[in-house]
């Protein structure tokens, strides 16, 4: 087949593709597919489509939230093949923070006008390590899963911050007693292949990332109705066609219960010393394409992508139909990839800008999962109310 050709089948597929999109019609997985694979040629068609169903979404905003993060402990049961963040006892930075640090965290990003406490951590690390269990227990409680619930209710008695938790897999009983401390919370899917936990692969030695125990919790965040961050990891070891079947795996959550308040597309980045040090990263364009296909497949859903991890080009995912930037701190730094800083404030302001959006902060929950966290008794529903402007934004201005 010439080039010629193949371009004129590619451009027939994608115009039928986003014909079916735009009938009304919930884009197919066979569709989804044809789109992330389209040539650099029809590429700008794809991304317009996506950037139009981006401004039905949300028109004229991106949303971001001013954070902290918070390393809870980078102790860890797990180990994943693009992971810096991690470490065993004894490993040089291995640390757990106490509640003096968090606190101190928090009350400097509070003077800078924060809204979000974004706990990390590692998964159940007391399952493996004794030394865990020998600090949990110094500090006075059971589990890692206990610290973070309490580190949450500390953050909300003490501080005008809202806890966002991130503790990996969870029971059904954990999201409910977290979800009393924390008006939204996350767990990233990354990828539905489970070939990726076989040995040499990016969650070789890392059970945790199942993707059948990862759905299972979100799933269960949404029967409880738990406003929920997710989302998928690009570049580890997986097919462009993984990448649309983990997008529908979302998506069919979010239909049967209404709670993905976002999704994110990451993109890995190699570093020194990790197993996969020499993995090539995936490129800008493979990035537009995964937020291109993300939007379409969820035209009403949340779509977010990390700026500092496509820096310096960070802006040109705009035109692939985000409509937001996630997490970005005035003052720590992204512990997850310590190498990649976050944009100044000003610097995303501008940037949006110039592509033709206002830049809003916004809560750890969207606008428009507040009512939900509002729905909840006590000092959470109270810190929520006095965070939240009008709109649902954060009250103090982008």
């Amino acid at each position: 087949m010439s080039p010629a050709t193949e371009t004129r089948l590619q451009s027939r597929s994608l115009a039928l593709s986003l014909s079916e999109m735009q009938s009304g019609r919930a884009l197919s997985r066979a569709a989804a597919c044809d789109l992330i694979r389209c040539s650099d040629d029809l590429l700008p068609e794809l991304l317009s489509s996506a950037r139009a169903a981006k401004e039905r979404f949300k028109p004229g905003v991106i949303t971001y939230s001013r954070k902290v993060f918070i390393p809870l402990t980078n102790l860890c049961r797990d180990y994943c093949g693009y992971c810096v963040f991690r470490r065993d006892p004894g490993d040089p930075g291995a640390h757990t923070m106490t509640p003096e640090e968090v606190l101190e965290v928090v009350h400097r990003g509070q003077k800078l006008g924060c809204t979000e406490a974004l706990f990390s951590l590692g998964d159940k690390p007391e399952l493996a390590f004794p030394e865990m269990r020998r600090t949990l227990q110094r500090l006075g409680y059971r589990s890692t899963l206990h610290y973070l619930e309490e580190m949450c209710e500390l953050v909300l008695r003490e501080s005008t911050l809202l806890p966002h938790p991130n503790p990996g897999l969870m029971s059904a009983e954990w999201i409910r007693r977290l979800s009393a401390v924390s008006p939204s919370m996350g767990l990233m899917l990354e990828s539905t292949n489970a070939a990726l936990l076989k040995a040499g692969a990016a969650h070789d030695n890392a059970p945790d990332k199942l993707p059948a125990r990862r759905l299972r919790t979100i799933e269960d965040a949404g029967k409880q109705g738990v406003p929920f961050t997710t989302g998928l990891l690009i570049g580890i070891g997986e097919s462009v066609e993984d990448r649309v079947d983990t997008l529908l795996a979302i998506r069919d959550l979010h239909e049967r219960y209404g709670h993905i308040q976002e999704v994110i597309v990451q993109n890995f980045r190699a570093k020194p010393g990790i197993p996969m040090q020499n993995f090539p990263e995936p490129s800008l364009g493979e990035m537009l394409r995964t937020v291109a296909v993300a939007r379409l497949l969820m035209p009403r859903v949340n779509i977010q992508a990390p700026p500092n991890l496509s820096a310096p080009y960070y802006d040109e995912l705009l035109d692939a139909g985000i409509n937001d930037w996630g997490g970005v701190s005035p003052l720590t730094p992204d512990f997850i990839n310590p190498e990649k800083p976050w944009p100044h404030l000003e610097e995303l302001r501008v940037r949006t800008q110039a592509r033709g959006f206002k830049l809003e902060a916004r809560l750890p929950v969207y606008p428009e999962f507040l009512p939900r966290a509002l729905n909840r008794p006590g000092l959470l529903r109270d810190r929520v109310r006095a965070a939240a402007d009008a709109q649902g934004y954060a009250r103090r201005a982008a």
